[in-house]
């Protein structure tokens, strides 16, 4: 879904750029493009990858509710 929404924007993006006659916000060079691809997979890799834990010290935070103990 993140990946669908993603390429939706970047589309969506390229569009408005080109209807507007604004340049693209993107890099011209081959090695930006590159460095761009890379940034994202390994955002996409450490996402999969990395270990996702439990929050162990959650009686000593306020929650993601925000409520506060008292």
């Amino acid at each position: 879904m993140k990946v669908l929404s993603g390429l939706i924007l970047c589309f969506l993006i390229g569009v408005v750029c080109r209807l507007t006659d604004i340049p693209l916000p993107a890099p011209t060079a081959l090695l930006g493009a590159l460095l761009v691809v890379a940034m994202a997979l390994g955002y996409s890799l450490t996402d999969r990858l990395a270990q996702h834990r439990l929050a162990n010290h959650e009686k000593n935070c306020a929650g993601s509710n925000g409520k506060t103990r008292g």
